[in-house]
């Protein structure tokens, strides 16, 4: 992207208009412009004004003014499903009797013949898109959680849609559209990388046929966002908001809930945000038991990763000047590179168990260890307590009675962790199990779940004096867990039977034990 310009032709008329302050009765100043390879977008006040270009892609056509009017009109219906305070309405440009140009108010249109569509926004602070705030180093990981949840509920109400999209056929339609696309920016993107990128890609799709189509038939392809990168998310009224989702093609925003979501995480991994980006995977799942999406998730972040090199290099087609040339080029460069290295072949995976009383200190480990075990985005931090409230169909931050305590409440939460580790194991992603495991009965049954997939076990127990456990269980503010000093109390008078995991003290700062844990799981 880049500020001003114009477009040649037809509609560089309309943006010369709506690029002149006196068009929305501001004083004489710039109205700030941005060019995408898609957009002309306006900022004019505390409103935002969006054309579509009159571009022909392989995966868009807007160059019939209808078309145009139709894709606003969608923007702004699909994208009021998580941002209708942002999103207002749509707007024409029409030509007065006069021959003059005019704008459409939102209650009230202007007179003569529509001649351009314009999508109508509320002015947000760009410093609050996500994609800036990451740049400056300013992202924080307390709005992760909620940008998850966000993106839950999105899928929960996105409609759920089926053949010819989504499944096997969607993604293969979707990596040779940008195969097609890549080839033609060959001066940006180095022809051999290209290529081998591709035939990993295909490669990747042709062993996954059979799984994308049964996730497809169980209902997880959705009408989704389609374009969930750190650039069309924004800190909005204190909350994560997603805006600007793909409202010109059900190619590629009915897909696989688990590619939306995909788009997300690569764009965190590409910052060099891998803390947050672990954490992100582990919600999701905790949220939506899907850990069976870590199977495809190498291909998805590759092919997630290649859209972008492409996008960036398709943009250097309306940008003349070298510094923000040379910023595309870098950029689509960088997106190449993060894609040859998600598809790359990775290690085998081992689980890691953690346990311990409340208190002890099991999650905090594992959120600062997860991120390096294994390939992107680290391993499948698998939360007892997230569990728990899902199976309750509550927020993890919202606290449950007692009677969702119970033995039969506990072996229910204990065998769907089971059942979680052993798919997220055989999808090739490590898994980090997080659970007191008090009984010797657990304590077998996660070692069983390794051997059944094959992979090392690592047994973690960890301790700590019981009234720094105490401590910890009654400072906890927004947290899954429902544990009180109480219940820490209750679980020190617990028959744990023999324990023979490794055992790590964990009563002071974690970043030493942590050091110790990755020597301990060093190959």
């Amino acid at each position: 992207m880049r500020r001003g310009g114009m477009t040649p032709g037809p509609q560089a008329e309309v943006i010369a208009f709506l690029a002149d302050p006196s068009t929305h009765g501001l004083p004489a100043a710039e109205v700030p412009h941005i060019r995408t390879h898609i957009s002309e977008i306006f900022f004019a006040g505390e409103r935002v004004y969006k054309v579509k270009r009159a571009v022909r892609y392989s995966f868009v056509n807007f160059t019939a003014l209808e078309d145009r009017h139709a894709a606003c009109l969608a923007e702004i219906g699909l994208n009021r499903r998580t941002a209708p305070d942002i999103y207002l309405g749509v707007a024409a440009v029409r030509r007065r009797p006069d021959g003059g140009l005019a704008l459409d108010g939102l209650d009230r249109p202007a007179p003569g013949e529509a001649i351009e569509w314009a999508v109508v926004m509320t002015r947000f602070d760009e410093e609050l898109v996500f994609d800036r705030l990451a740049g400056r180093g300013a992202l924080e990981a307390r709005w992760i959680a909620p940008l998850v949840d966000a993106v839950v509920g999105l899928h929960e109400v996105a409609e759920v849609g089926g053949a010819p999209f989504g499944g096997a056929e969607g993604l293969r339609r979707l990596i040779a559209e940008n195969a097609a696309d890549m080839a033609t920016q060959l001066g940006a993107l180095d022809p051999r990388s290209v290529a081998a990128l591709n035939g990993r890609l295909e490669e990747g799709l042709g062993r996954h046929t059979a799984y994308l189509d049964a996730r497809r038939a169980r209902g997880f392809v959705r009408r989704c966002h389609g374009d969930l990168h750190l650039a069309n998310v924004v800190l909005w009224k204190g909350r994560p908001t997603l805006f600007d989702c793909i409202e010109f093609s059900e190619a590629i925003a009915v897909i696989d809930v688990a590619y939306d979501f995909a788009f997300l995480l690569m764009d965190l991994l590409v910052h060099g945000l891998d803390e947050f980006a672990n954490q992100a995977l582990s919600r999701y799942v905790g949220r939506t038991g899907d850990a069976g999406a870590t199977r495809v998730l190498p291909l998805m972040l590759a092919l997630r990763a290649s859209v972008r090199a492409k996008v960036n290099a398709l943009a250097l087609g309306g940008t003349a000047g070298g510094d923000a040339r040379a910023e595309l080029t870098a950029a689509a460069r960088r997106y190449l590179a993060a894609a040859q290295a998600f598809i790359a072949p990775a290690p085998p995976p081992h689980l890691v168990a953690f346990g311990g009383l409340s208190g002890s200190g099991k999650t905090t480990l594992a959120r600062m260890l997860g991120p390096g075990l294994g390939r992107a985005p680290g391993a499948l931090h698998l939360r007892s307590d997230y569990i728990r409230k899902r199976l309750h169909h509550v927020l993890p931050e919202e606290r449950l009675p007692r009677e969702a305590y119970t033995r039969e409440a506990n072996t229910r939460v204990y065998e769907t962790l089971l059942a979680e580790a052993e798919e997220g194991l055989r999808a090739g992603q490590w898994v980090i199990a997080d659970a007191v495991f008090a009984r010797p009965g657990e304590r077998e049954a996660i070692e069983a779940a390794a051997s059944r997939a094959g992979v090392p076990f690592h047994g973690v127990w960890l301790e700590a004096p019981a009234e720094v456990m105490s401590a910890r269980v009654e400072t906890r503010t927004g947290d899954a867990s429902d544990a009180t000093a109480e219940v820490v109390a209750l679980q020190t008078r617990y028959d744990t039977g023999e324990i023979a995991w490794s055992r790590f003290a964990n009563s002071g700062g974690p970043e030493a034990v942590v050091a110790e844990l990755r020597a301990h799981l060093a190959p």
